[in-house]
């Protein structure tokens, strides 16, 4: 680097005050400005946080006098998605692009714990789109459409007692990423006591846990009073509806009820006003240019610094682009400290080394991979070849088995055979054996008869009639 001619920046004791001893024109700057952002147009960007039902789509409509097209909500979503609608608005001759993000399903999960993470993952993409933009050889700001993110109209629950942990864990995650307002919705539920109350309560609880909530710029002499009064009357308590009804002779957005009406643009009713002059007509530009000046830039750092960009070199000089007279020698100039120390060659070396460094790394988790497939291959072989074994141990053990049991059912069966031929030939024998037995016991019987009869036969010869025994007849 020694040797290369840069430009030097001035001091601010070269400056020397001249008065002009005519008009100049270049008084009309800021008509000029006007115009060119008029015949642009302006974008504005809105996120919407809060748990379904709290009246976010509603405020919305009141805020700028017209109905989105917002469709109703579940509660029954399994995780906090983020909606995103764009639209053009006019009053006047003053074009607004207004982006509108709701929070869907936000607080209806049993589990809330990361209920915020999707939520934080948006505005960085958002950043992270325009930073891409801003890293580009040929840019095209002027015509890019910024989404990121200008203020957080973040809904809290009128219930009257303090924060939910949600709503502070939520709100530390994003105030360094977004301008946070915090907003009471439908603030008529609770009486103004309760609400009075319930704001110091909430203010409290921010300043205890170190939430940094977006305040009104106090260094615009035009607007610093009215500003700081209006910083001592956050968070808002605001109503919304899409009811109109005609008080007077006026057509005014109200909410009615048995006992009364709250009308959304009477200030003793609610800050709705209050809110929609702080946001709208007065700080929408301080909106924009802190959300440049203060999240984006602390994004952008932090990015740059992780892709390795350095406003210092090795010695803690500062880093500054060469310069030359000519052109030739300027590209010339430049070509070498490209090649050398440009942040574009840095970041596109860094990315080379990164990406040598992951296929590397890819490589070896492709061998690892490759060597424990082998590994489990051969462990799963084994483990088949000694289940293998195994099987065939007891397949032999089971056959023998089989082979005893089946020696053991033929002899059984002989058995059984040889006792029923010895029982059919026992039965044989004493069948002949009781035939012969009753056989003789007949014969036995009929000669005992015939003696018993020849015995007692008389025959009686006076009347000649023959008698026999009363058993013989």
């Amino acid at each position: 680097m020694a040797g290369l001619p840069t430009c030097p920046l001035p001091q601010n004791d070269d400056y020397r005050a001249l008065s002009l001893s005519g008009h100049v024109g270049f008084s009309t700057l800021p008509d000029q400005l006007v115009k060119k952002s008029i015949r642009r147009g302006f974008c504005f960007n809105i996120l919407c946080v809060g748990e379904t039902g709290s009246g976010k789509s509603t405020l919305i409509n009141s805020l700028f006098n017209t109905s989105f097209d917002d469709p109703v909500s579940t509660h029954f979503l399994p995780k906090v998605e983020l909606r995103a609608q764009t639209y053009e608005l006019q009053e006047r001759n003053i074009l607004l692009k207004l982006t509108i993000v709701n929070t869907v399903g936000f607080g209806d999960q049993i589990n809330k714990e990361d209920s915020y993470q999707p939520i934080v993952d948006y505005i960085d993409a958002q950043f992270e789109a325009y930073l891409q933009e801003e890293l580009k050889i040929k840019r095209s700001l002027s015509n890019y459409h910024d989404s990121r993110i200008h203020v957080c109209l973040y809904f809290i629950s009128p219930t009257g007692h303090s924060l939910k942990p949600l709503d502070l864990l939520t709100m530390r995650s994003l105030d360094s990423k977004v301008n946070i307002i915090p907003v009471i919705g439908k603030a008529d539920s609770i009486t103004k006591s309760e609400l009075q109350n319930f704001k110091k309560k909430i203010m409290s609880e921010l300043v205890s846990n170190r939430i940094q909530i977006y305040q009104f710029p106090t260094d615009d002499e035009t607007v610093s009073k009215m500003n700081s009064i209006m910083n001592g009357h956050m968070p808002f308590a605001v109503v919304g509806s899409d009811e109109k009804v005609q008080i007077g002779k006026k057509m005014v957005r109200v909410r009615q009820y048995p006992w009364g009406i709250v009308q959304v643009e009477n200030e003793n009713h609610c800050d709705f006003v209050k809110l929609r002059e702080m946001l709208i007509c007065t700080n929408m530009e301080d909106l924009r240019e802190q959300t440049h000046a203060r999240h984006y830039e602390l994004y952008r750092r932090c990015r740059l610094e992780e892709m390795g960009f350095r406003d210092t070199g090795p010695g803690n000089e500062p880093v500054s682009l060469p310069c030359s007279m000519s052109y030739p020698e300027r590209k010339t100039v430049c070509y070498n400290y490209a090649s050398v120390e440009s942040p574009q060659e840095v970041y596109e070396a860094e990315w080379s080394e990164f990406y040598l460094e992951l296929q590397r790394e890819e490589k070896e988790l492709r061998q690892q991979y490759v060597q424990r497939k082998k590994e489990k291959v051969a462990m799963f072989k084994a483990e088949e070849q000694q289940q293998l074994a195994k099987h065939e141990q007891q397949m032999q053990i089971l056959e023998e088995v089989h082979l005893k049991l089946e020696k053991k059912k033929k002899v059984l069966e002989d058995e059984i055979a040889a006792f029923l031929e010895k029982k059919a030939n026992a039965e044989l024998l004493q069948s002949e054996a009781s035939v012969s037995t009753l056989a003789v016991s007949l014969n036995k019987g009929e000669d005992h008869k015939k003696k018993h009869v020849n015995m007692l036969l008389f025959c009686d010869k006076k009347t000649e009639v023959c008698r026999l025994p009363s058993w013989c007849i």
